[in-house]
């Protein structure tokens, strides 16, 4: 049976993707009153019409009671908001919309990235845009078509306790389990660096190095978030928990993974350019890989996986002298 809880049942849901879409659609069916934005008025004109979004999330009929919009009006009524644009254009996105904003709302971040331009993480390009809102991050295994089904799926909301457990009602039902944290810092550095980590994994899958070298990568690319998490203050079990390790396992194993199978792409020989232009969704890893090595260096911290990435994505190395350089790597103890 859906849940509904009165204190955020108006909720506005910023970004008609995939992923905007599918927390849309738990949102409607859990009984709240729910508008997603899209920057493209001709998606939420076709949402508001046909209930479905062929372009971003194909197959899946939308509730009726879900309504779409190409402005920012709406979102003066809303109690809570969910942020869900690509992690490179949220800071576009909450300028544009701050106008709207209501005082003090909570604004759920639900990309996960780091900004290229700044090195900041979400929280911090929020703090930046609109410090009068409350930060929240929502992250986990998740993948938009499962939850969009109503299959069974476990996420991480992370938030000040004084409005993380109401959010968490809000916004969770039986299906789509939500779990309460206060480690806001922590849940994004884990969402974050596993896209980075999920391209690695694809490569080795496009070569064919095996499932043992995949699984030693999970592995000490889980030991690099741990770093860096720790560096930037956030608390160890909320990397041990869906946010950081269990997100980890999912993108770095399934080819559901839109950065995963960015790597196996590249690991079978394909350009980047060619694979992004092949595509209408965003494989944040790209984008991400760079911000989050420039992020790492200004701390200390060493991320030879990631370091490698970025070196691919920018052009500097070929996938084989990114691997060479791997393995090459000096031998120390765990």
């Amino acid at each position: 049976m859906a849940s509904t809880n009165a204190k955020y049942d108006r909720i506005s849901v910023i970004g008609a993707g995939a992923w905007g879409t599918a927390l849309a659609t738990v949102l409607a069916r859990n009984g709240a009153s729910v508008t997603l934005w899209a920057r493209e008025p001709e998606i939420a004109e076709t949402i508001t019409r046909s209930h479905e979004n062929p372009l971003f999330l194909p197959g899946i009929q939308l509730p009726r009671t879900l309504r779409a919009a190409a402005t920012f009006e709406h979102i003066e009524h809303a109690q809570a908001i969910l942020m869900v644009a690509p992690a490179q254009h949220v800071r576009a996105v909450l300028t544009a919309m701050r106008p709207h904003v209501p005082h003090g709302a909570p604004v759920v971040l639900c990309s996960k990235g780091i900004e290229q331009a700044t090195g900041q993480l979400m929280s911090e390009v929020l703090a930046d845009v609109l410090p009068q809102a409350a930060p929240a991050v929502l992250s986990g295994p998740s993948f938009a078509k499962d939850v969009a089904r109503g299959l069974p799926t476990a996420v991480t909301l992370a938030a000040p306790a004084a409005i993380g457990r109401d959010l968490a009602a809000a916004i969770g039902h039986e299906a789509f389990r939500v779990y309460a944290t206060d480690d806001v810092i922590g849940a994004e550095v884990g969402g974050a660096v596993k896209n980075v980590l999920a391209i690695a994994c694809g490569i080795v899958e496009g070569r064919e190095l095996g499932d043992s070298a995949r699984a030693a990568l999970i592995a000490r690319g889980f030991a690099e978030v741990q770093r860096l998490a720790a560096a930037l203050g956030a608390k160890p079990d909320t990397l041990e928990g869906l946010s950081g390790l269990g997100d980890l396992i999912l993108t770095c194993t399934s080819r559901q993974s839109r950065n995963m199978s960015l790597g196996i792409a590249l690991g079978q020989g394909e350009s980047l350019r060619k694979i992004m232009a092949s595509r209408n969704t965003v494989a944040e890893g790209v984008h991400t890989a760079g911000a989050v090595v420039a992020r790492a260096k200004k701390h200390g911290v060493d991320m030879p996986i990631c370091q490698a990435i970025d070196a691919i994505v920018a052009g500097r190395w070929s996938v084989a002298q990114a691997i060479a350089a791997l393995l090459s790597r000096p031998v120390t103890d765990e």
